[in-house]
């Protein structure tokens, strides 16, 4: 399983569709964003990624995590990581 990787200019529906199909599928999902634009994204993909899987009657938490990350191979930056999961 590949992990979401979110930017700031990511369509959030998008992402929430990747994150629910993810869950579906394979019972866990991990997203990364670098940057307050893409958390943001990020996070308010996970809110409607929620409200998709509770029609199908999971319901899901996160754990958010700062974990480094590599840009290029080489620049090694801070990133957001959202572990989420059905409870």
């Amino acid at each position: 399983m590949e992990m979401i990787k979110v930017s700031a200019n990511s369509r959030t529906s998008a992402v929430a569709g990747a994150i629910a199909g993810v869950i579906r599928e394979h019972k866990h999902a991990e997203v990364q964003a670098i940057g307050a634009g893409a958390v943001n994204q990020a996070v308010k993909a996970l809110v409607l990624a929620t409200g998709y899987l509770e029609g199908d009657g999971i319901h899901i938490v996160c754990v958010p995590h700062f974990v480094d990350a590599k840009i290029d191979d080489e620049k090694i930056v801070t990133a957001i990581k959202l572990v989420i999961e059905p409870r």
